[in-house]
């Protein structure tokens, strides 16, 4: 004793607490008023962090999710060491944070909406972001004489390992081309209107429409009009 209040330490085993008071001097014991209980409430349940992957630029994101989840337990998203949005109530079933368009490491920390205890949840899941292809110009197009052989339709580029697929008006014209880091030549073209191309990463799908287009037109042949005349002249004649 010191005359003033006294703490016997942090005390981890469950069960109930009393105390004895002996006085060193005559021997004299008596017991201490009432008791201490402490009990050990469990941590959430730890359950799987869900969903992530990749998605291209420009596009909505990616769900993230925990595979199940306890009634009376709040969860919470995080990404690195930062809170995503607000904690989501356990449902006792699968749960969703929503789409995430955010790239970077999500994890999720449970924490019980009664006792306070948290505890982090199985797993991690990464979002990334895949760029769109790059954007070239679609070269050629114009005049051809009526009866000709058309004119040539390209793209002033091309990245390796990016289809390029052109289009007359909305309709796919031939077979996609790949990429070489080069121009391309899609060939020659007659049929009159306007073309377009659009680019598809060959490994993550991601799709962009290239700059501009190029129109076909067919220029009409002069009009055919009669050779008159001709005939014979007196040598010496105009």
């Amino acid at each position: 004793g010191t005359g003033s209040a006294i703490t016997f330490g942090l005390q981890t085993t469950a069960g109930t607490y009393t105390v004895v008071a002996t006085i060193t001097a005559t021997g004299c014991v008596n017991n201490m008023t009432g008791s201490a209980v402490v009990t050990i409430d469990p941590l959430p349940t730890a359950f799987n962090v869900t969903g992530g992957g990749s998605y291209c630029s420009g596009g909505t994101g990616v769900a993230v999710g925990l595979s199940n989840s306890t009634a009376g337990v709040n969860y919470q998203l995080f990404i690195g060491a930062f809170p995503v949005g607000l904690p989501v109530a356990g449902i006792g079933g699968a749960i969703s944070f929503g789409n995430q368009t955010t790239a970077g490491s999500y994890t999720v920390v449970a924490t019980n909406a009664i006792t306070g205890c948290t505890n982090n949840m199985t797993g991690s899941v990464v979002v990334s972001i895949n760029p769109l292809p790059s954007v070239f110009s679609v070269t050629g197009g114009g005049g051809y004489c009526s009866g000709g052989t058309g004119v040539h339709i390209g793209l002033s580029s091309s990245t390796a390992g990016v289809n390029y697929q052109l289009y007359f008006g909305a309709t796919p014209t031939g077979a996609p081309v790949a990429g070489t880091n080069l121009p391309l030549d899609f060939g020659v073209f007659i049929a009159v209107g306007t073309y377009t191309v659009s680019a598809t990463n060959a490994f993550t799908g991601c799709f962009n429409n290239m700059s501009s287009s190029a129109t076909v037109t067919v220029n009409p042949l002069p009009t055919a009009y009669p050779v008159t005349g001709g005939g014979s002249f007196c040598i010496g004649g105009a």
